[in-house]
């Protein structure tokens, strides 16, 4: 379970700790590529480590099958004996050595086909500052990509909401849910992290007293400035993908709608006019477009406008509601909450045929987000009463349930590749 360090709850309280994460794998891929990770040579210590990393952030795919390495211990293809990897049924085999020197690490490997007995790749990762995860993940995500020929999303991270009691805290955290850090923690609702398309600022609702404000804090330390601070609620909070606009929704004259406004606060322009409650925006990858949340239509649906206005084309039809859509990176499609009576699914729909297909088995499942690669979901869940995190995989073939030691996990969403 992920290990929660509790300091004081104050605005400027930046900690950072180590976590254990509680995972649990449901399912594997259509096909397992069998792989043998051979334990890496060198520094034996700093070896386990990131070896350790590079085997978890594999198995927790799915796709992969690991294959046995005892008794085995080669580390440059040149000591390799092709013929007993076949043996064991490996098709991919990765070697290599560790060095370290004060803060510095580096990791010479090579991923070998192990039925054409030919090398696929061969890497060198380094690291000044002795982060061997970030080493690890690194690995990882060069073996993934071209066993797969998708990008890795290993080295990237996640933000969620820790509820404890009444005590709030806004979490970064490694994808695998490792090296926490709170960027703040308070007495009062936070909701809606959104992350800045480089990575170094997070945008949040933060509750004072009964008033939502919206914020944008640096991650890499404490500064944030309040970018929607009008009367009335101030919610929901999604950046453009240049990172020079954000979509917030405001309920300044009336009922909620969609404004648009700088990452400085700055310039704010009304975006819809519906008659209805018009909220959760996102934008489309190319920046033209926004989908979102309205129930002008009588129930909880998505539609999808241009940034520059005009009409809104509803997006989802049939029975239920759909809340909290997200596009995937590619543009093709989205993801969202699709209500039927008190059950909550994870849904993903196509752009251009309307066709939709439900991830997952139901339950309290909301606020979904893709992966960089859109290869995976993330969203909130429940499990023996308390909020959690989970993952399926976009065919919905590989499932994950991410627990915390205690408190509620909420409001997750993926961060961008860097």
């Amino acid at each position: 379970m992920i290990k929660l360090i509790m300091g004081a709850f104050l605005l400027a309280q930046i900690a950072t700790a180590s976590a254990v994460l509680n995972i649990e794998i449901i399912g594997a891929g259509d096909h397992q590529i069998p792989v043998a990770i051979v334990p890496f040579g060198g520094d034996v210590q700093t070896a386990q480590t990131i070896n350790g990393v590079v085997v978890s952030d594999l198995t927790r795919t799915g796709l992969f099958r690991l294959v046995d390495t005892s008794d085995k211990a080669p580390h440059d293809v040149t000591e390799v004996n092709y013929a007993d990897w076949q043996g064991r049924g490996a098709e991919a085999l990765v070697v290599g050595k560790v060095t370290a020197a004060a803060k510095r690490v580096d990791v010479k490997f090579q991923l070998l086909d192990a039925v054409k007995q030919t090398v696929l790749d061969a890497q060198n990762v380094s690291s000044s500052d002795g982060s061997l995860r970030a080493v690890g993940h690194r690995v990882a995500d060069l073996i993934y990509e071209k066993l797969t020929g998708d990008k890795g999303v290993f080295s990237t991270r996640i933000a969620y909401v820790n509820r404890q009691g009444k005590k709030f805290r806004l979490v970064v955290a490694d994808s695998d849910g490792q090296n926490e850090q709170t960027l703040l923690a308070q007495n009062e609702p936070i909701m809606s992290p959104a992350w800045s398309p480089d990575g170094s600022k997070i945008a949040y609702v933060s509750f004072v007293g009964a008033h939502a404000v919206v914020y944008v804090q640096s991650v890499f330390g404490n500064q944030r400035i309040a970018i929607a601070d009008s009367r009335g609620s101030n919610s929901a909070p999604a950046w453009s993908p240049n990172g020079e606009q954000l979509a917030v929704v405001l309920s300044r004259e009336g009922s909620s709608q969609i404004y648009m406004v700088t990452v400085q606060g700055k310039e704010m322009r009304r975006l819809t006019s519906g008659g209805g409650i018009d909220t959760e925006p996102n934008f489309s990858p190319d920046g033209q477009s926004l989908l979102f949340t309205s129930d002008r239509g009588g129930t909880p649906q998505i539609y999808q406008m241009s940034v520059s206005g005009g009409v809104a084309k509803r997006m989802t039809f049939g029975a239920g509601n759909n809340y909290s859509p997200r596009f995937s990176p590619d543009g093709k499609g989205f993801v969202f909450t699709h209500q039927v009576k008190d059950n909550f699914f994870i849904a993903t729909q196509a752009l251009q045929s309307g066709q939709m297909e439900i991830l997952t088995k139901g339950g309290l499942e909301k606020r979904p987000s893709f992966s960089p690669n859109g290869k995976v979901v993330m969203y909130a869940s429940e499990a023996g009463g308390r909020g959690i995190l989970a993952t399926v995989s976009s065919d919905g073939r590989v499932k994950q349930k991410m627990s915390t030691a205690s408190g509620d996990a909420r409001e997750p969403i993926w961060g961008p590749s860097l």
